[in-house]
């Protein structure tokens, strides 16, 4: 008898490298069982092999309308989500012609994705306790914010329609004082 197992199924994005996946898993009486990372299924469906998990983090959201973002780090990062759902919104900050390119979607446990680096990420809380996990292949340090970029969340050149009006949102202080999109120098690798 086969016993049922997760499946990955990639879709490429405009955004060159950035993949999202969706993701299967069985279930039965009990619940499901789900492999949130399973290299070789991945690697399989498309995310490049060279992507080595160096940490996994974890990032607890109490409330539906909390956001993070837009903050591109020289690293590369996988993406998903245990329990929520999340609108997601990914600005290509690197160098070259897709430069200031937008992607938008909603991620909850049956999607992740693979953020390449130079790629940034923001996402907003679309449910209470959504908790939102993602690994990368370098480690974060807090002496490093100096090789990270950012973006303002509220940039009408980037044109985000956010399910919760940002007035109405939980933010950071520094997300919300990031510099407008106008205002960054792309990023170099």
């Amino acid at each position: 008898m086969a016993v049922a197992s997760t499946k990955f199924n990639a879709s490429l994005t405009e955004i060159p490298g950035l993949i999202i996946f969706d993701i299967t898993f069985p279930t039965d009486e009990r619940g499901y069982f789900q492999e949130k990372y399973q290299k070789a299924k991945l690697v399989a469906a498309g995310m490049p092999a060279s992507f080595q998990v160096v940490q996994n983090n974890v990032s607890f959201n109490k409330q539906r309308g909390v956001v993070r973002g837009f903050h591109a780090e020289p690293w590369d990062k996988y993406i998903s989500v245990i329990t929520g759902k999340v609108f997601v919104a990914y600005l290509d900050l690197r160098s070259g012609p897709n430069f200031g390119k937008v992607f938008t979607g909603d991620i909850d446990n049956n999607k992740a994705v693979f953020l390449p680096r130079g790629v940034a990420n923001a996402f907003q809380t679309l449910e209470d306790n959504t908790l939102y996990v993602y690994s990368t292949n370098d480690h974060w340090r807090p002496d490093n914010y100096d090789e990270y970029t950012f973006v303002n969340l509220a940039d009408q050149d980037v044109g985000v329609q956010w399910p919760v009006p940002l007035d109405e949102s939980i933010m950071s202080e520094r997300d919300r004082n990031h510099p407008l999109l106008k205002d960054v120098k792309p990023m170099e690798f």
